[in-house]
């Protein structure tokens, strides 16, 4: 079985690796990519066709998991070849049920079929810790796949409910770090960081040895998360409440990704000293 991926960031490589130890053959398109994105498909096992026309030419299903900024871009790219048609689309990216609903008419004009889908949990290294959420008519088709070690849920049959399942989870996941992020830069810039961390702790809401790897890692992602955000905001808006939480969180992640203290999340390390990332923080945005 060959499988298309898009998009080979943490996710998307972490996936391509699964899929591949379940025994399929994972192709990839790596003209004009980084030198990062092409080091984690080499090291995940992933096989470079060049082009966009050539990876669809040869995969009858292509995921897609890129940043929700470039979601639509990437169902556009798709499109505009003509081997797209009579190829399986799955959207695993955090945009919000709408949002994934009206990609799947543009892709169903040219003769792709889409599934939705979304992704809960961290890259899935290791068995037991990433679940991918499907709905649409053809979801079990994308349940099959061998993703070695990820658990699959069909949650419909309607385009729209897996990212539902995303916005709503997200909103949790990320909304608490964000909260975490303005509660310790504020404690540490009047002086009552320790006594903060400690309440914290008693009440085990964060873990002292592992909240500055959390934040430095968030602020790596941060610029990912911003239009996350804005997804998360229209989707609790279309279910009638207020949008203006997600949006200020979308503004506290903007902050955070200017003064991000690494260019990607494997660039902080486990057990990354606190006081140390927030002195670095407090220092970029100073400047």
């Amino acid at each position: 079985m060959a499988v298309g991926l898009i998009g080979t960031g943490e996710m998307g490589s972490a996936l391509g690796a699964r899929l591949r130890d379940g025994g399929a053959t994972v192709l990839v398109a790596l003209d004009g990519r980084s030198e990062r994105s092409r080091r984690r498909a080499t090291e995940a096992g992933l096989d470079n066709v060049g082009s966009l026309e050539a990876l669809l030419a040869a995969s009858e299903i292509v995921l897609s998991v890129v940043p929700p900024g470039a979601a639509r871009e990437v169902a556009l790219e798709v499109v505009a070849r003509p081997a797209a048609s009579g190829r399986l689309f799955v959207d695993l990216n955090a945009i919000a049920p709408a949002g994934v609903a009206e990609l799947a008419d543009t892709l169903a004009a040219a003769g792709v079929a889409t599934v939705d889908g979304s992704i809960s949990g961290p890259p899935p290294r290791r068995p037991g810790t990433t679940t991918v959420y499907l709905s649409g008519p053809r979801a079990q088709e994308v349940a099959a796949l061998p993703l070695e070690g990820v658990e699959r849920r069909v949650v419909g049959e309607r385009v729209g409910l897996a990212s539902a399942v995303k916005m709503c989870t997200a909103s949790v996941y990320k909304g608490r770090v964000a909260v975490l992020a303005q509660a310790l830069r504020t404690a540490h810039a009047l002086g009552v960081l320790e006594p903060v961390l400690d309440d914290l702790a008693e009440t085990g809401m964060v873990d002292p040895a592992r909240a500055g790897t959390t934040l430095g890692r968030a602020s790596a992602k941060a610029w990912r998360y911003v239009a996350e955000m804005d997804e998360i905001a229209a989707t609790q808006a279309s279910a009638g409440l207020s949008p203006e939480l997600f949006a200020a969180f979308g503004e506290v992640y903007a902050e955070l990704a200017e003064v991000a203290v690494a260019a990607a999340a494997e660039d902080v390390p486990d057990g990354e000293p606190l006081p140390e990332v927030l002195a670095r923080l407090r220092r970029r945005a100073e400047r």
